[in-house]
């Protein structure tokens, strides 16, 4: 009997993932302008780049006047290329049956509806290994899937989507490495994680950086002393090292040939747009101070709001009462995990993480130094994102945070599950507390498309 309720919740977890990220990809609208009311962020000047690749068969240098959108200066083919070019090759092989520019534009789009059901997979299967609570888990699965901004992460043409399938892919390559010793398969999963990581968006960064201590603390061993496994360690890391370098470097060395030296290339791009003569007014430049942008401005508020579900060009918002639930359920959570820690039985696992408690014996260095991993790759897209808003171009929009979103929910369920309103509650109360949870949350989605984007999207969307 279990086993037929896990399978119809399966079934409907990727099902509505599907209806919902096709409804909105092929209804938002897209135009050769700048951004209109409904058109999703950036994708009238993203698009330009695989539109770039699929027409001439060849890389963009991030120069080309074509890529220009309107008055903007500067183009996103100084950026990373990957997504763009996956796009291009998708956008290519459709060419072969049909020239139709929404053909074209679903193409692009499909790459990301496509890349985000791969990353429901994976968030399926990490919240396998890290809660032992099956009514957890899906609340994980659902809170990361559905939540309106992340499922909107892939329904448009941006590298996000495939940098959040690229952090999915990490943590999930780090867990099944903690458990396996990192075998080929674990050591695979971590590489093309990585990999995917390097060239799709910088935001995510600071996974690599947590992939790697990560990595090599699992080599760390203690028994009667603390002694590190060399042996292992380059057996091991040598091969993922190698195949990271060797599949993501041509990235940076063709940076450092076209932009005299910059390997990252967005020092070229600024210099790119100030030969223009156009000079970027920050709070910086102005003299105030980052405390001044955060209480002088409505920078927070914007971004939590944009995290949780903002659609078009920033100006489809959910209703109310809905980011009000959210905001009550977060903060109910944010509380727990302050709480006591409890009995194992009562919580998945005494850190949820039970890969890496398993691996840990009775010290807690491994688990310990895990959550101090993710709790850093939840603040680095946020420091981030202060340091771009605050020097380079004020950006209050909560998407830049999506890739930290797994570890965020992780938390939010990790808080959740030591509340003792939930602790202490029997197993009929808990299931139908979840399930009112998990309702709240399609509803929150559906509400969203339905009622809050589709409107604006018959006006103005591709069919419009």
């Amino acid at each position: 009997m279990k086993s037929k309720q896990e399978n119809r919740l399966i079934f409907f977890y990727f099902a509505l993932y599907l209806a919902a990220a096709l409804t909105i990809a092929l209804h938002q609208p897209h135009f050769d302008t700048p951004p209109l009311f409904g058109n999703p962020p950036d994708e009238h000047s993203r698009y330009k780049v695989p539109l770039y690749i699929e027409e001439h068969g060849s890389l963009p240098t991030g120069f080309e006047e074509e890529l220009f959108s309107g008055d903007c200066r500067w183009t996103y083919g100084f950026y990373t290329l990957l997504p763009y070019m996956i796009q291009g090759a998708v956008m290519k092989g459709v060419s072969l049956f049909t020239h139709s520019p929404l053909a074209l534009l679903y193409a692009a789009r499909m790459v990301n509806v496509v890349s985000g059901l791969f990353m429901a997979y994976l968030v399926l299967l990490i919240g396998r290994k890290v809660f032992m609570d099956d009514k957890i888990r899906w609340l994980f699965c659902f809170l990361v899937t559905f939540l309106p901004q992340s499922l909107f992460m892939h329904t448009y043409v941006n590298p996000d989507s495939i940098c959040m399938l690229s952090t999915a892919l990490m943590i999930y390559g780090l867990l099944c490495g903690y458990e396996d010793a990192f075998s080929v398969k674990s050591c695979v999963l971590l590489t093309t994680g990585m990999v995917l990581c390097i060239l799709s968006y910088y935001n995510a960064y600071g996974f690599l950086v947590s992939s790697f201590l990560l990595f090599t603390a699992y080599f760390v061993k203690r028994k009667e002393k603390w002694t590190f496994d060399w042996k292992n360690f380059l057996k091991k890391g040598c091969p993922v090292a190698l195949a990271v370098i060797l599949l993501s470097g041509w990235s940076f060395v063709r940076n450092y040939m076209l932009y005299d030296g910059d390997f990252i290339g967005l020092r070229t791009k600024e210099a790119f747009i100030q030969s223009y003569g156009i000079a970027r007014d920050t709070f910086r430049s102005s003299g105030y101070s980052l405390a001044y942008m955060l209480t002088h401005t409505s920078f927070v508020p914007k971004v939590i709001i944009s995290f949780l579900g903002n659609y078009g060009s920033g100006t489809i918002y959910m209703y109310k009462i809905m980011y009000a639930g959210y905001l009550l359920l977060f903060g109910a959570a944010f509380v727990g995990l302050f709480m006591p820690k409890t009995k194992p039985e009562k919580v998945s696992s005494p850190e949820g993480m039970a890969a890496v408690e398993k691996h840990a014996g009775t010290d807690r260095f491994h688990t310990a130094f895990f959550h101090i991993n993710m709790v850093f790759c939840i603040l680095m897209p946020l420091l981030l994102l202060l340091k771009y808003a605050y020097t380079v171009d004020y950006q209050a929009q909560g998407r830049y945070l999506m890739p930290a979103v797994i570890p965020i929910m992780y938390y939010f369920c990790y808080g959740f599950q030591k509340l003792p309103f939930y602790r202490k509650a029997g197993e009929r109360r808990k299931n139908i507390l979840l399930t009112g949870i998990m309702m709240f949350v399609v509803l929150a989605l559906l509400l969203m498309i339905f009622c809050n984007a589709m409107p604006v999207y018959r006006m103005t969307g591709v069919l419009g």
